[in-house]
């Protein structure tokens, strides 16, 4: 049976330290990862291309409606 990703999004609130790592005020996918999350950290895809652990306090989660998080899911 395949397990259904639950998939969830973040805008970066602070950037200080990462200038060229992260935007504020952009929308960033939030990958799963519970062993940052048990740490304080959320797992993203930064302007790097990469994924990286960064504090949680850094973004300010958000819901977004199902037909975008369907279409960003796709672009991303």
């Amino acid at each position: 049976m395949k397990r259904k990703t639950i998939v969830k999004f973040a805008i970066c609130i602070n950037n200080e330290g990462y200038h060229a790592s992260l935007e504020i005020g952009k929308l960033y996918r939030i990958l799963p990862d519970d062993e940052a999350a048990s740490h304080g950290y959320i797992r993203i895809i930064d302007e790097s291309g990469e994924d990286y652990g960064y504090a949680s306090d850094r973004f300010y989660p958000i819901e977004v409606p199902k037909a975008l998080k369907k279409a960003l899911s796709i672009a991303m």
